[in-house]
């Protein structure tokens, strides 16, 4: 008998869980905006077999760049969503999205994963993705340097807030791998403004120092 109560008690969360997993997953149905922006030259350095020659190729100069505009929830967030527009990008699409979004396999990813959740269609997300990366002034003091500059992740996320009034540490954070630091992370209301963000927050960068390697 109590094996037959504990199958049912399994079935019964497994079920709820499963509930749970579909409603965080319904287009729309989100609290707030992440915009990431990841630092290129970063991304860049690791990538040795060619294969992104459009943002890393040496004739390229990519600073900051939309790493992707993603629905969040105030605990967890939806990712690929049901959607009745194409799976595909199209290139006359995505090709006006380069200068902040230079490839169309991240174009195209991105949408499947998180442009279908916000509810919108294509061409109306990737319009709100270049409306958001707009609003942000990117500091001058971390794209135009000459060399590699090694910061703090709370000393990056200072030069950020002194150049966006209405930005806090609680409504952003900082990502990196290993010593090496790898984006920013800015929370946005549906309407694009600032706001506070505690579950992406706590989630910021722990390394003391990190280093940026400077854009070509």
């Amino acid at each position: 008998m109590r094996r037959v109560l504990a199958a049912l008690i399994m079935a019964c969360l497994a079920t709820a869980a499963a509930a749970q997993e579909r409603r965080q997953d319904q287009p729309g149905k989100f609290d707030f905006y992440v915009l990431a922006l990841s630092w290129s030259p970063s991304f860049c350095a690791g990538q040795h077999d060619g294969k992104n020659s459009q943002q890393c190729g040496t004739d390229e100069d990519f600073g900051f760049i939309v790493h992707g505009l993603w629905p969040q929830n105030e605990k967890g967030y939806p990712d690929f969503c049901p959607s009745s527009e194409p799976k595909r990008v199209p290139t006359e699409l995505g090709r006006p999205m380069f200068d902040i979004m230079p490839s169309m396999g991240l174009i195209g990813n991105e949408w499947r994963k998180h442009g279908t959740c916000s509810g919108l269609g294509q061409k109306d997300y990737f319009a709100l993705v270049r409306k958001a990366y707009q609003t942000i002034a990117i500091p001058d003091s971390l794209t135009k340097t000459k060399g590699p500059m090694t910061l703090s992740p709370d000393a990056i996320e200072d030069t950020f807030i002194a150049a966006n009034a209405g930005l806090t540490r609680a409504g952003m954070s900082t990502s990196c791998k290993g010593r090496q630091f790898a984006e920013v992370r800015i929370c946005l209301t549906k309407d694009l403004h600032f706001r506070e963000c505690a579950e992406v927050d706590k989630d910021s960068c722990s390394a003391g120092q990190v280093t940026l390697p400077p854009v070509r």
